[in-house]
């Protein structure tokens, strides 16, 4: 039985609860989702940055070791 608002408005709150939560859950999944790109792009680019870190090392470290090597010795 329809209270003082009449049928159509206990229609639309019966049908509009619902739908409003759907609405919210594929919001609530669409920025779960944005937030596991935004931590894995972070995690790529942190990756990136350190192996191009390393590598520098690396150069670094053999164009030392070839200069002491070639380097005259002094006696």
């Amino acid at each position: 039985m329809a209270n003082s608002n009449g049928v159509f408005s206990d229609l639309f709150n019966a049908v509009g609860q619902p739908v409003q939560n759907v609405a919210d859950i594929a919001g609530n999944s669409a920025n779960s989702a944005i937030s596991i790109v935004q931590s894995c792009t972070n995690l790529c680019g942190n990756l990136l940055v350190s192996m191009a870190n390393t590598a520098i090392n690396l150069i670094q470290s053999v164009l030392s070791g070839i200069s002491s090597a070639i380097a005259p010795k002094q006696l």
